[in-house]
Parts: structure tokens; C-alpha cells; sequence
């Protein structure tokens, strides 16, 4: 059953576990209505991978993921031959034509599944989550392309495989390459940027329900106030969650000036960035510095 509006989107989402706003709700409603897939794009860290896990959940359909990355081929991404599996086969065939043994080979029983073809392939509707597509080079997006057109792969010795059912497809980009016009035109474009103070703060209270209401604030407008500096990783939203269950999990119930010095570990990874967060919001010196050693003992 499709999603009758947008509000019905946000509600499913809600219920399991991911706030939205009208948005995104908006998108993934027009995505599913449309049968048009959505590109996400936003810095890391701002749910854009876990909007497709919820939509999955939400949908109770299978999730198929494709990570990206650099030197991503067509054998990993769409299928490959068992190439060990074909040459027994030749070996205990021997003696027969090229023209008797090509139909033996080149069958559904010598054919490595990969994401793509698995989500073509799939007799059940599934969510296809195509994971930093900004990672792979320019050529590699042509893959995706008859996919994401027909929902349709060809295989030279099978001929063209439609999709059984229509996948619904997430393709997320955390914007470190221009991605080609051909690639954005088939998608409906969705950007996610840091939450704002109130949605944070809205996380935090579904996510980590024993956290009192002060604190949820506290933390979230502190975390608001790091990332418009200019450090070389802004907390995501995970590490706001992150610290939210450190400072429950010590017993702290006011986030003053020492507690929170003492526990920027947990939302930023570089010592550089640590220094940087004490100086800029005049954070307890002692207690960032004790931060940064800690960072410096796991390195």
C-alpha cells in the first residue's frame, strides 16, 4: 500500500524511531508516488543513510545496499560470472563444441548476484540504498544509469532483466564531487543539512529518553554552537547521541564549562579540534586538555 500523503510518511518514519520534517517527508512521498529515485545529498553524519534504513523498516520491505567506493566496478555492483564454477564445468564437459558448451555455461547457475541486479531480481519490493555515490568516479555513474532509467540491467549472454517488482532507491552523496547532470536528472533532489537546534533536541528525546529535558537542550544548542566553527569534523548527530549517553552514563546532570571540556572525545575526533571548541566557547582548559590526551592515548 502506498503512502496516501506526506503526513503518512512522517508518521510511519516516526514510529520507527527516524524524525523527519515536512521536507523530507514531502520527497520520500513524491519518491514513492513517482517511482523516482531520491539523491540525498548533505554532509556525513545527518541521517541520510539511516532515511533509507527507516523507509526500509517503515515499508517492511528488504533493504539491498551498495557501497560506494573509489574503483567500484560492474562486477562488484551488478553481477559477475563464477568463473571457478564455469571452468569444472568445461573440465567435466570436455569433448563437446563451444556451441554446446556456451549454453551450459552462461546460465542463472553461473551468475554472481550483486546489489543491483539483486534488487532488479528481487520478487518482493525492497529499497535499494546506493551508499556515497560521490565516491566512484564519472564513468561508474553510467552503471547506474539504465538502472535508475528502466529499472533494468542487461546481461550480454542473458539479454535485458526488468525489475520484478519497482524498487524504491536512495542514492546518497556527502558532496565531495559534482555528480554528472545525467545522474541528478532522474532523481529527486533532497538536501539534509544539520539539524536544527529544535529537531536536535527532538532526537535526543526519542533517542536517549532518559535524558532530562534541560540537558536535551543543553546539549543541543552546544552542539549547534560547534559546529558553526570551523573544525575539521563537525559532530554528527550520532556523536551528539553519543554524548548525551556519556554524560547520563557519568552521573552528570549539569553540562557546565569542566563537563563538557572533559568529555569532547566523544564528539570530535582531532585534538586540533578539541583546542580549537575550548578556545572558541571558553570551555575548563584543564579538562580539554585531558579530552585531547585521551585522543592522543588512542592514537
Amino acid at each position: 500500500m502506498s503512502w496516501e500523503s506526506p503526513r503518512d510518511v512522517a508518521s510511519d518514519l516516526e514510529a520507527v524511531g527516524y524524525l523527519t520534517d515536512s521536507r523530507i517527508a514531502q520527497i520520500v512521498f513524491l519518491a514513492d508516488r513517482l517511482n523516482k529515485p531520491i539523491l540525498a545529498e548533505g554532509p556525513a553524519g545527518v541521517g541520510k543513510t539511516a532515511l533509507s534504513l527507516a523507509i526500509a523498516e517503515a515499508r517492511g520491505r528488504r533493504l539491498v545496499r551498495l557501497q560506494c567506493y573509489e574503483g567500484l566496478d560492474e562486477a562488484k555492483a551488478l553481477y559477475e560470472w563464477n568463473y571457478h564454477k564455469q571452468l569444472l564445468r568445461l573440465q567435466s564437459d570436455e569433448g563437446k563444441s563451444w556451441d554446446e558448451l556456451e549454453g551450459d555455461i552462461f546460465t542463472d547457475d553461473f551468475l554472481l548476484s550483486r546489489p543491483l541486479l539483486d534488487a532488479i531480481r528481487s520478487p518482493q519490493p525492497v529499497v535499494l540504498l546506493i551508499d556515497e555515490v560521490d565516491r566512484v568516479e564519472v564513468e561508474t555513474e553510467a552503471l547506474l544509469l539504465e538502472v535508475l532509467d528502466a529499472f533494468q540491467v542487461t546481461i550480454p549472454e542473458l539479454g535485458t532483466i526488468k525489475a520484478v517488482s519497482q524498487p524504491l532507491v536512495v542514492l546518497t552523496s556527502n558532496n565531495t564531487r559534482e555528480l554528472s547532470e545525467a545522474l541528478k536528472r532522474r532523481c529527486l533532489y533532497l538536501h539534509i543539512p544539520y539539524p536544527s537546534v529544535e529537531r536536535e533536541r527532538a532526537i535526543l528525546r526519542s533517542r536517549v529518553p532518559d535524558l532530562p529535558e534541560v540537558m536535551g537542550d543543553r546539549i543541543a544548542e552546544t552542539v549547534a554552537a560547534i559546529r558553526k566553527i570551523a573544525v575539521r569534523k563537525p559532530p554528527s548527530i550520532s556523536e551528539s547521541i553519543d554524548w548525551a549517553r556519556t554524560l547520563l552514563a557519568l552521573g552528570i546532570e549539569d553540562l557546565d564549562s569542566a563537563s563538557a571540556g572533559d568529555t569532547l572525545n566523544v564528539l570530535l575526533k582531532y585534538q586540533s579540534d578539541i583546542d580549537k571548541v575550548a578556545t572558541e566557547l571558553s570551555l575548563d582548559a584543564d579538562a580539554a586538555d585531558s579530552a585531547a590526551g585521551a585522543i592522543a592515548g588512542i592514537g
